[in-house]
């Protein structure tokens, strides 16, 4: 239990440092300092700044799944913007805490492979759920591709928003981005258009 406590205590303070410092001056002697032990100590639960890197991430995107989750389990909404929504709020409440470290971590530090597995990982259940509820609503592209659009579109607009480093007004933003999803969704396919083309003739 201390060494998890202990361990911890490096992340948070590891999260703080590279959010002050970004990643290139975010050394391990700073970690240490900020967490209140030697950097002895601290090489005894990781052995390099990158292998804390790495914890930070895991733990960033097992707050995201958890999260995801957790929403989902609440209960599943009925309409489809409100299904577009809890997707779309949820990544925003996973990013904006804390928009500087988040930076560091998707931009700044080098992608390890487990880190790309794990992120990927993480985007295949997004787009497992996401295809699983759109396609609970008639009328909507519900397709993986289209799942998988709508996810990528999501991470990639919270992204860019939070890390603007502009005053962003998320429930706006939420809201559009619903809006925009909506429309893409609803829109018909070629074929469909293709079948009311010829049923108007």
């Amino acid at each position: 239990m201390r060494a998890a406590q202990t361990r911890q205590r490096i992340l948070d303070a590891a999260a703080q440092v590279f959010a002050e410092y970004g990643y290139s001056a975010g050394t391990t002697n700073r970690i240490a300092e900020r967490a209140g032990m030697s950097i002895g100590s601290l090489y005894q639960y990781f052995p390099n700044k990158d292998a804390v890197l790495r914890a930070l991430m895991d733990e960033h995107l097992q707050a995201g799944t958890e999260l995801l989750g957790n929403r989902l389990s609440e209960g599943l909404p009925e309409g489809l913007e409100d299904t577009l929504r809890l997707f779309v709020r949820a990544v925003i409440d996973n990013h904006r805490d804390n928009p500087r470290l988040h930076r560091v971590l998707f931009e700044e530090a080098p992608r390890a492979p487990e880190f790309l597995d794990r992120l990927h990982e993480l985007e295949r259940f997004s787009v497992d759920m996401a295809a699983q509820l759109l396609a609970r609503h008639h009328g909507t592209r519900a397709d993986r591709l289209t799942a998988q659009i709508v996810v990528v579109t999501i991470e990639s607009l919270v992204h860019r928003l939070v890390t603007s480093g502009e005053n962003v007004d998320f429930q706006h933003a939420e809201d559009e981005i619903v809006l925009l999803l909506t429309g893409y969704l609803r829109a018909p396919t070629d074929q469909t258009a293709s079948r009311r083309s010829k049923n108007s003739r």
